[in-house]
């Protein structure tokens, strides 16, 4: 079994970031380990939350990891909490890089044109030292014209332009990227940019109504899941979205949104295609 970290936060109350990638990865017979970069009362759109961010324990457990010689397959990044913390896993993962490890990054970010309060200047600094040493970056189109310093377009992106960020990304040192949440010429879609074979492609999808928290984490995992069994970049990208898909149309009735999709019980239909 390979075995992959995940570093993101860590919700009490929701099916987000390590609570939704961790039973993905798990039912990929991946063996998943988890570096939390935050203990979250509840998912934030609760309005009411509490935030504990972790960058001491977060030091002290890579010093531990370092000691014990713990080794890793992969390395995937979600939720950073503050500048230091943003520092610190940036520099992990070129460590980490250095020793053959794939990263898999999701710069959480911002998302519609709007960066999120948080983050700064210093912020993004340490985020592109991420994405120069990534195997595989998952930016939103917000994200990733921020990463790229290319101003975003509001309404649709032409191909060329879309292109034209990726490539930057690639240039920046990611080997293949892969932007959601893109408006290309009036069609939601996801593209990407293969490094391997220096093509980009664009894999359209219709939009749900209906507010699904916790989609990006669990798109990045069965992404990297794919990937991490042999599968090549644009059959994973493909596989992720489908495996979102058949999540959300699970959940229409859902009326807890906030706690975020119910992921365990459709995990055997999506992944052996069986009817759950």
């Amino acid at each position: 079994m390979k075995k992959i970290l995940l570093i993101n936060d860590l919700p009490g109350y929701g099916h987000v970031a390590l609570s939704a990638m961790t039973p993905v990865l798990e039912a990929m017979e991946l063996e998943t380990f988890n570096l939390p970069t935050a203990v979250v009362s509840n998912t934030l759109d609760w309005g009411k939350f509490s935030i504990l961010a972790t960058d001491e324990q977060i030091v002290k457990t890579i010093a531990v990891w370092d000691e014990l010689g713990f080794e890793f397959d992969a390395v995937a990044t979600g939720f950073i909490a503050n500048e230091n913390q943003a520092e610190i896993i940036a520099d992990y993962c070129v460590r980490q890089s250095r020793k053959g490890v794939k990263i898999f990054a999701d710069p959480i970010m911002g998302d519609e044109g709007k960066l999120y309060n948080s983050i700064t200047e210093k912020r993004i600094a340490a985020m592109k030292k991420l994405v120069s040493v990534a195997d595989y970056i998952v930016p939103n189109y917000t994200e990733a014209a921020a990463l790229a310093d290319r101003e975003y377009v509001h309404g649709a992106v032409s191909k060329e332009e879309m292109c034209a960020v990726a490539k930057k990304l690639n240039e920046m040192g990611a080997k293949n990227v892969v932007i959601t949440s893109a408006n290309v010429e009036g069609s939601a879609c996801t593209m990407g940019y293969d490094g391997e074979k220096g093509e980009f492609f664009f894999i359209p999808y219709e939009i749900i109504k209906g507010r699904f928290i916790g989609t990006g984490d669990i798109f990045s995992a069965f992404m990297a899941g794919y990937i991490l069994k042999g599968e090549r970049m644009q059959t994973a990208v493909k596989k992720a979205m489908d495996a979102v898909k058949i999540l959300i149309m699970h959940n229409l009735d859902n009326t807890d949104v906030n706690r975020g999709l119910i992921i365990t019980k459709y995990l055997g239909e999506i992944l052996n295609g069986r009817q759950t």
